[in-house]
């Protein structure tokens, strides 16, 4: 029978292996925080304001300024948040965040926010010449700024081509976030071996419910609380992980997090959550469910 995934065989949830909960926890909580060079000479990734004169500006002020303010004002807020309540959290940091945010890259380094691969610059790769070069820039610099080569990865925008989970597997990399495939992790095909994909989030993700759909912060609080009710009312409760994807300039401002802080505090107080980073993750469901096995 053909497989339409070429990466991840199909499979229902309901006939996955049986997991044990991580601490016996069923619902995995992992926060991940995007820190990303938006190049000031090209056009921004994404905006928030629409140009009125029907073309994209090189340098784009208005919404250079909206990403730079989530870095000077919502990093603190959020390391600020994070460390009030001692959790942990995953930092998918562009490999150039370094260099150009060298305080803000600190702050989060001494906060020991686990680091995972973004590439160079918020760009996908599909836009790249030698992708691979990329990826081997972005992993050397990244090992060179903290000490230690990144485990995990996630694609700028979720842009991989056709070739880059057997790139990322040969450059040692162990798990990716791009596929958002199931609740669990999955082993996924790549010609070095295999990679295992974790779980990331889309209608979940910030950038979705604020920038994309225009939800209140009140919609970000319903979703999570939504999500893990339905989860503990599922039939044995199977172990699962929901992510919370943030990125600063996104859920970082005065009108959001008072209704984050509150999300956090929601998920804090259940007996069924407990919150862990990417190497926690892939580390609890590897030993359980090896790619021979799985």
């Amino acid at each position: 029978m053909p497989d339409n995934n070429p990466r991840i065989p199909f499979q229902l949830s309901s006939e996955r292996p049986k997991l044990k909960a991580f601490r016996g926890k069923p619902i995995m909580v992992h926060i991940v925080v995007n820190l990303e060079v938006w190049p000031f000479g090209q056009p921004m990734p994404r905006t928030i304001l629409q140009n009125p004169h029907g073309k994209s500006p090189v340098p784009d002020i208005g919404n250079y300024s909206w990403v730079e303010y989530g870095l000077r004002t919502g990093v603190p807020r959020l390391a600020r948040i994070f460390s009030q309540r001692q959790l942990p959290v995953t930092n998918m940091m562009s490999a150039s965040f370094p260099d150009y945010y060298p305080r803000c890259a600190e702050l989060v380094q001494h906060a020991e926010w686990e680091l995972a691969g973004h590439s160079l610059f918020q760009r996908s790769l599909l836009y790249d010449e030698n992708e691979e070069a990329v990826i081997d820039e972005t992993l050397e610099r990244l090992e060179k700024f903290s000490g230690k080569r990144p485990r995990g990865w996630l694609g700028p925008g979720f842009g991989e081509s056709m070739n880059t989970p057997d790139i990322l597997r040969s450059k040692g990399i162990e798990f990716i976030y791009d596929w958002m495939v199931d609740d669990t992790p999955c082993w996924m095909r790549t010609k070095n071996g295999h990679l295992l994909s974790l779980p990331y989030a889309l209608d979940l993700n910030d950038v979705v419910i604020f920038a994309l759909e225009h939800h209140s912060a009140e919609e970000y609080y319903k979703r999570f609380q939504d999500t893990v009710d339905y989860f503990a009312s599922e039939p044995q409760s199977p172990p699962r992980v929901i992510t919370m994807a943030l990125h600063p300039h996104i859920i970082a401002v005065p009108y959001r997090l008072g209704t984050f802080e509150r999300t956090i505090d929601m998920l804090l107080k259940r007996d069924d959550t407990v919150f862990v980073v990417g190497s926690q993750i892939a580390d609890w469901y590897i030993e359980q469910n090896s790619a021979e096995h799985g």
